[in-house]
């Protein structure tokens, strides 16, 4: 796990290096200061002469000074090496889950990775900081202090030593039973997440219906199960501090009583005045590193789980890959599909597409009509090979959509999805995503054919318009026809509408679906719709039911021979004729 982390360093490794290198110089310096302190001690209490104590006063100084600038050096480069290592474990993350498939996204959740890419690696990148600095000099520190406490006071330093595994006993027994609480923790903060993220989405709704109060009490009820979870694995990790502090403390008492017996008993023969001042600065930096040790402890404990939950991004394999020799070009918009069955799990009993054959010539238009829940996005989300079929292929020029590099053929597919999102910037920044190199010329051409060019051009920016997250300062209806504008110009050789009409009215419909005729007339065009008015003109009509096509063709014939088309078509016109 550790080792996988450390990928992330790359970059940061000569700052990490030069931590390491004066944390060691630091921690040597100090560990000789009270070596020399308790000879300046013993010196005057000898009876020397000026000019000796300030020459110790002035190595003293010396040594100080420059334990200062090592550890201010330490510092910067500990700064620069956590942050970075924080920012390039960030990027892997974010970079890793763009290769994601739906598939994968559903495994974790959304919450789950802003959880894992915020919380978790601030967690990680503090103990990292802890790691290279704290947890190197407080070793250090400690054996430094023990030996020189040896040197000084020589087995009276032995009680030093007794107390270090007792307290390695009790930081295991305390990490045993902190851990259950934290992991538990980790998992409540991705479902208090994604109760945020649900209820900012869906904030007109709870508006609409005044279900405020509800959403403030069930917020407040998990906020309190991770409170309390979090009070509980603090209060077990907060038992170190008062372990620690009885051990040192009594340790720091024994060698006072039995070194101040020692030096009145041989009058100062075993031990003086000077060694028991410096037995008693190293019993107290002993103090301070154990101190830090512990809060090492308690940082690495905390970010344990967080460490495990980065990993399980980094190491998560994409369920779609590309293929070894992949296809580089898509010769058309042909769509066929060879007795494909799917579902979306291979633990789930039902298929939600099963035995569907199709064939689609390229430049068709293809209507797609159905109840809720009949799988018509599915159908068309294997098309891009947004998921792998179970069984069967799908082939689109001709070629296994698996034998295609992904780039090449999502280039060639544009998909206008049920939800529509559009993200923060201008109106021409979020066109752009159909093509960067798009002129304001073509984006102008695209809008008029989606209807959205009049709308745009009411606001006052015009095109430059600031678009909110997701759209939200623009109607549904204005939001569609910019998706739409933003797939035209993509000029694709597949062009897929998921239901993307839905929130305008039949006259604009109508006007979109003609300007495909002009601007697009080589693409395959795929429209999903509740509306039969939407698709009556289509080449070919699809009608899904329960997971399969249970008819298959024009307008004309389908009213004939196709009851649910039939009774769809009447409850839409009160059985008259549509005319539009």
């Amino acid at each position: 796990m550790f080792k996988r982390l450390l990928k992330s360093v790359r970059e940061y490794k000569t700052p990490t290096v030069l931590t390491l290198l004066f944390i060691v110089l630091e921690a040597i310096i100090e560990a000789f200061i009270p070596f020399i302190t308790a000879n300046m001690v013993n010196r005057i209490k000898d009876g020397a002469e000026i000019s000796e104590i300030l020459r110790l006063g002035g190595v003293l100084a010396v040594m100080a000074v420059l334990s200062l600038c090592c550890g201010g050096i330490a510092g910067f480069t500990c700064a620069k090496a956590s942050a970075g290592f924080s920012k390039n474990l960030r990027r892997d993350m974010f970079h890793k889950v763009q290769t994601y498939s739906f598939e994968n996204i559903d495994k974790f959740s959304s919450s789950s990775l802003v959880t894992r890419m915020t919380t978790d690696v601030t967690n990680v990148q503090m103990s990292y900081m802890m790691i290279i600095r704290t947890a190197i000099r407080a070793p250090l520190m400690l054996i430094f202090s023990i030996v020189m406490a040896y040197i000084m006071g020589g087995a009276l330093a032995t009680s030093f030593v007794v107390i270090i595994p007792v307290l390695a006993v009790g930081l295991f027994l305390v990490s045993r039973k902190a851990m259950p609480a934290f992991r538990r923790v980790f998992k409540k903060y991705d479902r208090l997440n994604e109760s945020i993220e649900e209820n900012v989405r869906a904030m007109r709704v709870v508006k609409g219906f005044s279900r405020e109060e509800y959403e403030k009490q069930k917020f407040g009820i998990a906020a309190e199960d991770i409170c309390k979870d979090f009070t509980k694995a603090e209060r077990i990790v907060a038992c170190n501090s008062p372990l620690m502090q009885f051990c040192v403390y009594f340790n720091m008492v024994f060698v006072m009583l039995v070194g101040s017996y020692l030096v009145i008993s041989s009058n100062g023969t075993l031990i003086n005045v000077g060694e028991i001042s410096a037995m008693l600065t190293y019993g107290m930096q002993i103090l301070m590193q154990l101190m830090m040790l512990s809060m090492i402890y308690v940082m690495l404990t905390m970010s344990s789980e967080s460490m495990k939950r980065i990993v399980e991004v980094l190491d998560e394999t994409s369920a779609l890959q590309n293929p070894q020799n992949p296809v580089l070009q898509v010769a058309d918009g042909s769509v066929e599909f060879c007795n494909v069955s799917f579902k979306y799990s291979k633990a789930a009993k039902n298929f939600a597409l099963s035995g569907i054959d199709l064939k689609i010539e390229s430049g068709m238009t293809v209507g797609i009509l159905g109840g809720t829940g009949t799988s018509k996005s599915t159908l068309v989300q294997l098309i891009a090979r947004l998921y792998d079929t179970t069984e069967g292929s799908v082939k689109v020029g001709g070629v296994d959509v698996r034998e295609y590099d992904l780039n090449t053929l999502r280039n060639a597919v544009a998909m206008v999805l049920q939800k529509n999102l559009l993200f923060s910037g201008t109106i021409k920044e979020n066109l752009r995503w159909g093509n960067p190199d798009a002129t304001d010329e073509e984006m102008q051409e695209a809008c008029k054919l989606a209807q959205a060019d009049e709308f745009i051009c009411s606001f006052p920016d015009g095109y430059d318009t600031k678009l909110e997250q997701g759209g939200t300062n623009v109607s549904g209806g204005q939001k569609q026809r910019l998706c739409i504008a933003r797939a035209l110009l993509k000029k694709p050789k597949i062009l897929i509408l998921d239901d993307s009409t839905s929130a305008v009215d039949t006259k604009t419909d109508l006007l979109i679906r003609a300007g495909f005729k002009t601007y697009i007339p080589q693409t395959t065009k795929i429209i999903i719709a509740q509306r039969v008015a939407s698709v009556r003109d289509a080449d070919m009509i699809l009608v899904m039911d329960n997971g399969k096509i249970a008819a298959c063709g024009t307008h004309d014939t389908l009213l004939k021979d196709c009851a649910i088309y039939r009774e769809t078509y009447e409850q839409q016109t009160n059985g008259g004729d549509d005319n539009e």
